[in-house]
């Protein structure tokens, strides 16, 4: 049996990350909710498990959401746009609280012709994050409809929902002002959290996936201590073998629109 190498010391989460604005958050708590705190010290006696938690990312064509999640997880940035083709994924270790913790970020097509089959992978999403271009009102206006697409493969009632501005270097003070307001109204609306990044520039984009990170890790335990009753506090993050398969995809027959 193969041993993942240890987590990256620039992956640990001690402590919950800050929101971007309190005016568009999920929750503006200063630290993780106390009964999350309580699990996670169980990991000292070696009782708390592995787990992880599937991510899509869904936008409009050229918003930008490859290279946000390229900065992230490799740091990098690609100024030849290439389309992506269905699907792409990464898997982003962290530690959090001391317990080992993965998101599995899913890359999905903005093309229309691409939109079959990237929705057959947005079943199961703990998280959903939904980008716009904040030079592009248009992305913006299509967020209800990126959010409509997935939610019909989920459980409004479990997942947690992010909307994320993009290429914010390339906007002018006056122009970002107006968009921004527009988005974070239309998070309060969705009930999702806002962001605004540059992934040319790095600008928050770290900040974000470890709120994304933490939030969703926060929301897994809590929903297992709910549904373990009786089992020990300890056991709130094991992975059962009979855990849902996160490379599943929808086995609803596909059109023919992709082809």
């Amino acid at each position: 049996m193969s041993v993942l190498p240890p987590v990256r010391r620039d992956r640990i989460i001690t402590k919950l990350p800050k929101c971007f604005t309190k005016e568009a958050a999920l929750h503006t708590e200063n630290s993780f909710h106390s009964k999350v705190k309580t699990a996670c010290q169980e990991h000292r006696t070696g009782t708390v498990g592995f787990k992880i938690s599937k991510v899509i990312v869904v936008g409009d064509v050229a918003v930008g959401k490859t290279c946000l999640i390229n900065r992230f997880c490799k740091d990098t940035f690609d100024k030849n746009y290439k389309a992506t083709i269905g699907v792409d994924f990464e898997m982003e270790r962290f530690e959090v609280l001391g317990v080992p913790f993965s998101l599995q970020l899913w890359d999905t097509a903005g093309q229309e012709r691409f939109k079959c089959i990237a929705s057959t992978y947005y079943r199961g999403a703990q998280a959903i994050i939904i980008v716009f271009d904040v030079n592009d009102v248009a992305s913006l206006d299509h967020a209800r409809q990126w959010l409509e697409d997935a939610m019909k493969e989920n459980d409004p009632s479990s997942v947690l929902l992010f909307l994320v501005g993009t290429k914010k270097d390339l906007s002018s003070p006056a122009q970002f002002s107006q968009i921004e307001q527009d988005a974070i109204k239309l998070a309060e609306e969705i009930k999702a959290e806002y962001w605004a990044v540059s992934a040319l520039s790095g600008e928050s984009v770290k900040e974000f996936f470890f709120r994304v990170a933490a939030l969703t890790f926060e929301a897994n335990v809590l929903a297992e201590l709910e549904k373990s009753g009786s089992r020990r506090i300890g056991d709130v993050v094991r992975i059962n073998s009979n855990s849902v398969n996160l490379y599943a995809t929808s086995k609803k027959k596909q059109p023919n629109c992709c082809q």
